[in-house]
């Protein structure tokens, strides 16, 4: 029994008979010769047959033949003499030709069609990427002593930022999709004192723009007994480098078909404060936030200043960073807090939580919608903080995405709820 070789490893076997399977990628039927593409999750492969195959683009076959080294096929190799044995077919053709270096339809309809155009060797690149990211991630965070945690994504209260939220009805009772896993991560800096989570959140914000979706993924940490923000600063970057670093190592072959530049990981990573950012980008200097534009001029800056594509902005006023955010100890009115900005776009927000039960009961109007969460502060906490990434933003700016949905999977925005 012969077993089954990826189209990628078949060079290795030049001389030898394999067995192959997987997609017919492209057909092209001369006059004496037949020539297809097989398309397996490693690559492509080339089959050589002296008649007309009897099978079409997107049909699932497998194939048994004989390796021979070839110039012009992929990877310097094709299988001759092959033996083919349909296992199922299409029963109507794709609404794109997958077999062309790009996929020629517009957004929409390659997002309607999401579970084939996913197929194209260019669209699942950017996931292999993505993937890539993740287990960089985790490496770094292990590392680092951290616990991979998994929280629930159902709430009891929709208490977490002023940003709008989900309702669901749950067994009767009112229910939330939860928009962060904030307040679970913050308590079990109590049990393990460093965790992260990978996970979805919900977001129920009316925006409708390229940078936005409705669900997506988010790579959480925490860690506790910090001296303030500028420790979980120094996670974030070893997080970042390794996620690059997983990247070169693991999807070198996606970064090449992409044509990907990876970004450089300072060492340090240069950071600025909000007061001072407002000024560097030209803003009026009563603003609470910055603008996209604003965002994009401070990465112009950086990479001019400090030839860095990664910008920490530290010190956010309080008024718009959320009731647990530390403040800044010499000017309260600000922060003890940061974005990350990234080739133009905030990619993480984090900071220094408070930790002290009574900091909450100064800080809440009313405590007892937080009795939950305020209960781990009751029995005593560490100085903490965190941060948390969004996994699709991050792809679309490696990968120089003008649309966030194009490093989504399965999108989900104001309009679209399927597929």
């Amino acid at each position: 029994m012969i077993s089954r070789v990826l189209a990628t490893d078949v060079p290795r076997h030049v001389g030898a008979r394999v067995r192959v399977a997987g997609w017919v990628h492209r057909r092209r039927e001369l006059k004496s010769v037949t020539f297809l593409v097989l398309r397996d999750r490693s690559g492509l492969v080339q089959v050589v047959l002296p008649e007309p195959a009897g099978v079409t683009e997107e049909s699932v076959v497998e194939v048994e033949g004989l390796v021979v080294a070839s110039d012009q096929a992929p990877g310097g190799a094709e299988i001759t003499e092959p033996a083919i044995t349909p296992l199922s077919g299409p029963v109507q053709a794709p609404p794109f030709d997958l077999y062309r270096p790009n996929l020629s339809a517009t957004l929409p309809t390659i997002l309607d069609n999401a579970p084939i155009a996913l197929r194209h060797p260019r669209h699942r690149a950017g996931f292999a990427i993505t993937a890539a990211s993740v287990a960089g991630y985790r490496a770094a965070l292990d590392a680092l002593g951290f616990t991979e945690v998994h929280t629930p994504k159902i709430v009891a209260t929709a208490t977490e930022s002023g940003a709008n939220v989900f309702g669901i009805d749950y067994f009767g009772h009112r229910a939330y999709l939860a928009q962060s896993p904030q307040f679970f991560k913050q308590s079990l800096v109590g049990v393990f004192e460093r965790v992260y989570e990978v996970g979805p959140v919900f977001r129920a914000e009316p925006h409708d723009t390229t940078r936005h979706l409705a669900q997506y993924t988010s790579l959480d940490a925490e860690l506790g007994f910090i001296a303030d923000h500028r420790d979980v600063m120094a996670v974030l970057r070893e997080a970042v480098a390794g996620m690059v670093g997983a990247i070169r190592e693991r999807a070198a072959e996606s970064v090449a078909l992409l044509g990907v530049r990876l970004p450089e990981v300072p060492a340090e990573i240069p950071a600025v404060h909000f007061a001072d950012a407002l000024k560097v980008a030209g803003a009026d200097p009563d603003e609470p936030d910055l603008a996209p534009a604003d965002e994009r001029a401070l990465s112009e800056w950086a990479l001019r200043t400090y030839d860095s594509e990664f910008l920490f902005v530290t010190g956010y006023p309080m008024r718009k960073r959320p009731f647990y955010t530390h403040p800044d100890p010499a000017r309260p009115q600000y922060s003890n807090s940061f974005d990350l900005l990234f080739r133009g776009v905030e990619l993480v927000t984090g900071g220094q939580r408070l930790h002290r039960y009574d900091d909450y009961l100064a800080v809440l109007a009313d405590p007892e919608p937080y009795a939950g969460y305020l209960a781990a502060f009751r029995h005593g906490m560490p100085p903490h903080g965190g941060f948390a990434l969004g996994l699709e933003r991050w792809t679309a700016r490696l990968v120089n995405a003008p649309n966030i949905r194009q490093t989504t999977l399965f999108p989900r925005d104001l309009h679209r709820l399927s597929p």
